[in-house]
């Protein structure tokens, strides 16, 4: 999958299901403004949620492929169904080639620090909170913490749609938010990366006093220290570039990307991806 070592000049792979993935980018390109970034929305096969884990193996290592064919010094997976189900897969696939930075270990992480009462919780899709790649992270940083998982299978389709915030939107979140406000969670994960779009109406929901813990900073902290770790970082004094590929209608991709990217997109350019096959079945690919 990967056919040359990883140098400096090459740029940072990241894919996600559809534009979620683009929180998480926003927050690289701002702390690391000096990095090339390459981006492949998966919008043909989106939502990952309701997927096997067999599919989101397959599908996370075809996105893979795809963003590294040009080569490229470390891959982001920005997007928590495919890190919770196919992060050992791509590792094995991709052996000591090129580091692999997911969103599921460094959220635990900075959950396990924030919380006082040891009572997290999470927001996810069905695909992450079955995978139980949460309680398994947040054990290893906070052996003590208490993971509540909410499964949000109307959240980020709704989100990816450009959906206005209207009363059937606050009744949802409101719905899903119910579990963790009974469990005296002091702590939430966005377990999701389209969720921070919606960050203001999740923490009137959940109450001034929880900490919010999101994927983008926890995720551009772990990119820096991999490069570091490395010796893979660019000169600070440059100006990286950032371009788009996606699986789907780049002009629709463009046209949602760009509130979630808050940064000019330019040209997105399209890819084949093989179609998916029912949900929730493995392709007989």
């Amino acid at each position: 999958m990967v056919g040359m070592p990883a140098h400096p000049g090459q740029p940072i792979a990241v894919f996600d299901s559809g534009v979620g993935g683009l929180t998480v980018l926003h927050e690289c390109l701002v702390s690391l403004p000096h990095e090339d970034f390459v981006y492949l929305g998966d919008t043909a096969r989106f939502p990952y949620g309701p997927r096997s884990r067999e599919q989101l193996e397959q599908f996370a290592l075809e996105c893979a492929g795809i963003v590294l064919e040009g080569g490229a010094k470390l891959l982001v997976v920005a997007c928590n169904s495919a890190t919770a189900a196919a992060l050992p897969a791509l590792r094995r696939e991709l052996g000591a080639d090129v580091g692999i930075v997911g969103v599921v270990e460094p959220e635990s992480r900075f959950a396990g620090r924030a919380t006082r009462s040891g009572e997290v919780g999470l927001l996810a899709t069905e695909a992450t909170v079955a995978s139980g790649a949460y309680e398994r992270a947040l054990h290893e940083f906070a052996p003590e913490a208490h993971l509540h998982p909410v499964a949000c299978p109307d959240l980020a389709p709704l989100i990816q749609a450009g959906s206005e915030v209207d009363q059937e939107v606050v009744s949802l979140v409101e719905a899903y938010c119910d579990p963790l406000r009974d469990a005296g969670a002091d702590t939430v994960i966005l377990g999701c990366t389209h969720y921070p779009l919606i960050r203001p109406l999740l923490q009137r929901s959940l109450g001034r006093g929880v900490k919010v813990v999101t994927s983008g900073k926890a995720v551009a902290e772990e990119v820096e220290v991999a490069l570091r770790q490395r010796g893979l970082g660019r000169e600070e004094s440059r100006r990286g570039e950032y371009r788009f590929m996606c699986s789907g209608d780049p002009d629709a991709f463009r046209a949602v990307g760009t509130r979630f990217l808050q940064l000019p997109m330019g040209q997105v350019r399209h890819v084949d991806v093989t179609p998916p096959a029912g949900i929730g079945q493995a392709s007989a690919a």
